[in-house]
């Protein structure tokens, strides 16, 4: 028996449905977002009854947990270390990974790469586009340099066409650019609404996880740098990646923020040439090249992306202020952690910030917003204030409390290597954290227990 349609008006920011037209939407707040669509009528229909394309992906019947048999998940590993520790270790069978990122800063052509690696003795890859054409597709595979790639383009947005092409190449791997192009047949919104994105989505997962098809798909973000399109979607895939950078600067983050086969807060870095993108095996040397030598406001901490270690600087002017409200910037830094550590710095270090202008900013585009940055920023203010210098061989690492102790962080043993990997030969820690540490020859660990006490070794007076 059919059902009855009704007609209801659902936000486009926030997936929030509305029996009436609203200017305004009452969860989210956007003005003018509300698109009227049509539900009900015949249920859209995934195809579960089809049978898998390939086997031992789909089970009809529910089964005892004891019974089930749990494998290992496979990996397909590509050419890039950077892209397979970003996944987990690598591209894995029945996955949906979403990549976010701003217009132009090179998601297609990081997943045109990742396609034409993978059709090289990995399996077959269907490549499906909704912005480009398959001539586009050609020349900019011919611009990346790559001799006589062999995987499947197709130039499609409607679902039932993509899922016909999808049972006849039977593909290992798959990729849809982007999912606010695509359309059902089913779903009477318009292309990149929230039904049709909610629709789609959901196909393509009933698609990845019945046949076992690694899905990367693609979607636009938002002027707030989030992804587009209702909340939910990021909840239905298995893996979410945003690609950041600077369009005026050729390297490129790649990070992931939701990881169901492996750590979240991973990082990747890649260099955007002429010839494609390029991964950038130490970061930590990049981000460091281009500091100077004896120029005060600047501190290097060791900071950890998930399982990697990356040292990166920290830098901070200070200058009088000429208003009766000091002005506090941050860029890479989260601001509150800024105010937070400068009002310490006033009450237990004995610095007058209270008329000084603040400026911190975080190199190379890294965001950092893990605890262990504290100290690194507290001393970057501090050098500022007095106007002297850092030792360039001393970097930092630890969570400052609001009493001024220098409080524990994880992973110091890895923070330890990278610092003494690229030559620094010192290295300020929590005293609580650096017992049974595995101290290399020719970089010492230096425990401290106060701020002060950092303050008063870094700059004696």
């Amino acid at each position: 028996m059919a059902k009855k349609t009704s007609i209801h008006y659902i936000c486009q920011a926030c997936g929030y449905d509305s029996p009436r037209w609203l200017g305004r939407c009452p969860n989210c707040g956007a003005w003018n977002q509300m698109e009227e669509e049509r539900i009900g009528g015949k249920a859209i229909v995934h195809p579960e009854d089809q049978e898998p394309i390939h086997k031992g992906y789909k089970s009809h019947k529910p089964q005892r947990i004891k019974s089930v048999t749990a494998e290992a998940e496979s990996r397909v590993k590509t050419p890039w270390q950077e892209f397979n520790r970003v996944l987990g270790g690598g591209v894995v069978a029945g996955s949906l990974v979403l990549l976010g990122g701003d217009p132009g800063i090179g998601k297609s052509t990081l997943l045109l790469q990742v396609s034409m690696a993978l059709s090289q003795n990995q399996g077959t890859v269907l490549y499906v586009s909704g912005e480009e054409s398959m001539q586009q597709i050609k020349m900019r595979a011919d611009r990346l340099g790559f001799k006589d790639p062999d995987f499947y383009v197709y130039a499609e947005t409607d679902m039932a066409e993509i899922r016909s092409a999808i049972a006849e190449i039977k593909p290992q791997f798959l990729v849809v650019d982007s999912i606010q192009t695509m359309t059902h047949e089913e779903s009477n919104g318009i292309a990149g609404s929230v039904s049709q994105v909610r629709e789609t989505t959901a196909e393509l997962m009933a698609l990845a996880k019945q046949n076992g098809i690694a899905t990367f798909i693609v979607g636009h973000v938002t002027k707030d740098g989030n992804i587009a399109g209702p909340r939910m979607l990021e909840h239905m895939v298995d893996t979410v990646l945003y690609f950041e950078g600077e369009k005026h600067d050729s390297y490129r983050i790649l990070r992931a923020v939701k990881n169901r086969f492996g750590s979240t807060n991973e990082m990747g870095v890649f260099d955007m040439q002429t010839d494609g993108l390029k991964e950038v095996a130490n970061p930590s040397q990049l981000f460091l090249e281009e500091r100077l030598a004896g120029a005060n406001g600047s501190a290097v901490v060791a900071s950890m992306e998930g399982t990697r270690p990356i040292l990166t600087e920290v830098q901070a002017l200070l200058a009088p202020t000429a208003f009766g409200n000091a002005r506090r910037t941050a860029s890479g830094l989260d601001y509150s952690r800024v105010t937070l550590i400068m009002a310490v710095l006033e009450k237990r270090a004995g610095l007058m910030l209270q008329n000084q202008d603040a400026y911190l900013k975080s190199t190379g585009g890294v965001r950092l917003d893990e605890p262990a940055v504290d100290l690194a920023i507290a001393v970057a203010i501090a050098s500022s204030y007095w106007e002297k210098e850092t030792q360039a061989t001393d970097c930092f690492a630890g969570e400052i409390g609001l009493t001024g102790e220098i409080r524990r962080v994880t992973r110091l043993q890895e923070r330890v290597n990278e610092a003494y990997k690229l030559g620094f030969k010192r290295i300020f820690v929590p005293k609580g954290s650096s017992q049974g540490l595995e101290k290399p020859d020719g970089i010492q660990v230096v425990g401290v227990t106060t701020l002060r006490e950092v303050l008063n070794t870094v700059f004696p007076r």
